[in-house]
């Protein structure tokens, strides 16, 4: 018998929880509430501000098929005025992330510098 009363406390014990919880206010209302923070601004796809951060690749072009060593990375960084360079062999991993100041090296399987791509 004493296990019937504990179900039947129990069971008691919920429905009145889920009539209280059911009605307490979703959102409270009260002035000590701090309001959302707004939304960021989102700049335009071409702002001036990528523009000129860009790296210039044309100052560079003439790299393209030379044999890479990593002299040339400092070299190439600062024809190009990139403030960041990333040099990619075949099979590396790399994030997708678009960064207009940053250089790319992508090099063949011979460590020759294929191509060179600002982002």
């Amino acid at each position: 018998m004493t296990l019937a009363k504990f179900a039947l406390v129990s069971a008691s014990t919920m429905l009145l929880t889920a009539c209280v919880s059911s009605q307490m206010p979703t959102s409270p209302a009260s002035d000590d509430v701090d309001a959302a923070p707004p939304p960021p601004t989102v700049a335009p796809n071409d702002s001036s501000d990528d523009q000129a951060a860009a790296c210039d690749l044309e100052a560079i072009q003439h790299a393209i098929g030379e044999p890479f060593d990593e002299a040339k990375v400092s070299q190439l960084q600062s024809d190009s005025r990139a403030r960041q360079v990333r040099v990619l062999r075949p099979g590396d991993a790399a994030t997708m992330d678009h960064r207009p100041d940053r250089l790319n090296i992508h090099l063949d399987d011979q460590d020759v510098i294929e191509d060179l791509r600002c982002g």
